[in-house]
């Protein structure tokens, strides 16, 4: 995907996302006040909350798609990744919120305390648009998110789903509560939070992984592997070592050619390996081909760091004396 392509279609998820979201934590604050309904009032202050960190991500986004330069010379899409960092962190806060809040309204509600006799017929319906709004949203902004493998829209993605569980929550706790079982709307809103608490902390693991430079997966390594054993003069493959800026990768090979072969006719093998992974893999940026000698056994079936089919470790490479 042309990479203005994929950062319009980014923002645009982000945007749409936004105007929704702000459209549903108006109506459902207010129906969930009016109402007198604590599920739909929490699903309301989640909303509010995604509309917080919206306009961050939006911020994020915007600063993303800015050209490469002497300090970011693979360019600046690591914000995407700090953008899903701080989608994780509200979600989280959010949770712990609404969880309070809900514990609270359920022990006002055991100790006679509360004066809660169940919600509007307005917050049911209010609830179930909710749920058609957000099924929408989730499947679009997933679709954007996988072919822009943007990870703050995966993560918007992500809390999209989120809500469509909590707004199935507010309706189950509304619909029980207006049927006598009061305790069981500020006890779904408890549920909610759970469920959004478990989004957040899924979406800070995957990109804080991203951000500590995590080795991509065996697949990937898998096909580095299968395309460069396809290169003629490729004897062996001593390391590879895949990172990630954003979206983006950058591989470092090392292959061990014919140790009789110039300078010139290995350098000829490396820009070869360096096309084919770059031609035949999704968003790899840059490859940094080194070659051995293949007729120094030593050199070439010892990898020196991590080898990227098993996750294991090796001991490095001692150097050799002079």
């Amino acid at each position: 995907m042309i990479l203005d392509q994929r950062n319009r279609k980014s923002i645009l998820a982000v945007h749409v996302g936004l105007t929704a979201n702000c459209m549903l934590a108006a109506v459902k604050t207010i129906i969930g006040i009016v109402g007198h309904s604590p599920a739909l009032l929490a699903d309301g202050i989640n909303s509010t909350s995604d509309v917080a960190y919206g306009i961050v991500v939006s911020i994020f986004m915007r600063l993303s798609g800015k050209p490469p330069d002497d300090d970011h010379p693979y360019g600046h899409s690591q914000m995407e990744t700090i953008a899903a960092v701080v989608v994780g962190a509200f979600v989280i806060t959010t949770a712990i919120a609404i969880f309070w809040n809900s514990v609270d309204g359920v022990y006002e509600l055991m100790s006679g305390k509360s004066d809660f006799s169940g919600a509007g017929v307005a917050a049911l319906w209010v609830a179930l648009m909710t749920v058609a709004i957000k099924i929408a949203l989730t499947v679009w902004t997933f679709d954007v998110g996988r072919r822009t493998q943007n990870p703050a829209v995966l993560a918007l993605g992500s809390d999209h789903r989120n809500d469509i569980f909590s707004a199935l929550a507010a309706t189950i706790g509304i619909t029980f509560g207006r049927m006598g079982y009061l305790w069981v709307d500020p006890l779904a809103g408890a549920v909610v939070s759970l469920i959004i608490l478990y989004t957040g902390i899924e979406i800070l693991r995957e990109s804080t992984a991203n951000l500590m430079d995590t080795l991509p997966g065996k697949q990937l390594a898998m096909q580095i592997m299968d395309l460069t054993k396809s290169v003629e003069g490729v004897r062996h493959i001593e390391e590879i070592h895949a990172h990630r800026f954003g979206p983006f990768l950058v591989a470092n090979v090392t292959v061990c050619v014919d140790g009789f072969l110039s300078v010139t006719e290995g350098d000829a093998i490396a820009t070869k390996v360096e096309n084919i992974l770059i031609d035949n893999i999704e968003f790899m940026r840059n490859v940094h081909v080194h070659y051995h000698p293949a007729e120094n056994p030593a050199v070439c079936h010892t990898p020196r760091t991590a080898d990227m089919t098993t996750g294991t470790k090796r001991e490095p490479k001692k150097k050799r004396q002079f």
